[in-house]
């Protein structure tokens, strides 16, 4: 395939200090594989020789694909739509609290089908939500009533607008890592939040699963971060990590991921066990957590 991005440096911090690590496979398109680098610099994790941002739209047309088609098709879909119901509303109590807001201007990148969009704007919030996927846009609209935008948009809103900007599981597919968050930057107004959601590879269900943990999701997710990466890649555009936060369902769910990849399906039990073990060894230390809820400060 032509239009690959090879990096000679690593995309969050420029360091040259990178190195092979892995190759994951593509479980959910493509059934190619691909070459997973880390920075020892800032400790980032980045699939490398992947689809520029033109050519990665065929990666993403899965029917299971779930952010895009809200599908209930299977054990582990319909056990993610039992969780986000109660998942949309701890956002929302997160959003709050973080923010000092009952309601406020809220900025949602990534908006998938909708539902916390909605969730939001039924609680009183002014909400903006964009979404590259035509499809997903269009389900939205069908399953919650609620128009998202083209994420292009996000570069003509004006600035210092947002006591809030969102992103839960989203900065892991954006190609343009540094362009965003400085357009972050400028819409957050001052003392906003900017909250980032996103799979932690130094959790215990990563290293249990190593290259068949299916949060590497490859190629789909173009970085993989911890929380070293993470709280350095904010630093740089001038951010302020105020707390981290477990994601706590998170480990269940890309456990009972990777023993399908492994096994072909579901293995309820050795997933719940490994998700369990991941979550106990989060108690204390929320670093250690599947997923991790990063809340920055402007």
């Amino acid at each position: 395939m032509s239009d690959l991005i090879h990096y000679n440096h690593c995309p969050a911090c420029g360091s040259s200090d990178i190195a092979f690590v892995l190759k994951a496979k593509d479980e959910t398109v493509s059934k190619e594989y691909f070459e997973i680098w880390q920075c020892n610099n800032c400790r980032l994790r980045f699939t490398q020789d992947i689809p520029d941002e033109k050519n990665i739209g065929s990666y993403y047309q899965s029917s299971a694909y779930i952010s895009h088609s809200n599908t209930s098709q299977g054990l582990v879909n319909k056990l993610y739509h039992t969780v986000r119901s109660i998942t949309l509303q701890s956002k929302r109590k997160l959003i709050e609290k973080s923010s000092r807001k009952k309601k406020g201007n809220l900025l949602d990148i990534g908006a998938g089908t909708g539902a916390f969009a909605s969730t939001m704007k039924k609680s009183g919030w002014n909400v903006t939500a964009l979404e590259p996927d035509p499809t997903a846009r269009t389900n939205a609209l069908k399953d919650f009533a609620i128009e998202l935008q083209p994420t292009e948009n996000l570069f003509s809103l004006p600035p210092k607008t947002f006591d809030v900007i969102t992103l839960w599981h989203v900065l892991e597919h954006v190609h343009d890592l540094h362009t965003y968050l400085d357009t972050f930057f400028s819409l957050i107004v001052d003392g906003g939040i900017l909250i980032i959601a996103v799979p932690n590879y130094t959790s215990y269900d990563a290293k249990t699963y190593s290259d068949n943990w299916a949060a590497y999701d490859v190629p789909r997710h173009l970085y993989h971060f911890s929380p070293e990466s993470m709280k350095r890649l904010l630093n740089i555009h001038q951010f302020k990590l105020l707390q981290q936060k477990p994601m706590w369902f998170d480990s269940f769910y890309v456990s009972l991921l990777s023993e399908k990849y492994i096994a072909g399906k579901s293995i309820f039990i050795k997933a719940f066990t490994n998700g369990a073990i991941s979550n106990l060894k989060t108690l204390g230390k929320s670093t250690n957590c599947s997923s991790i809820i990063y809340i920055a400060k402007k």
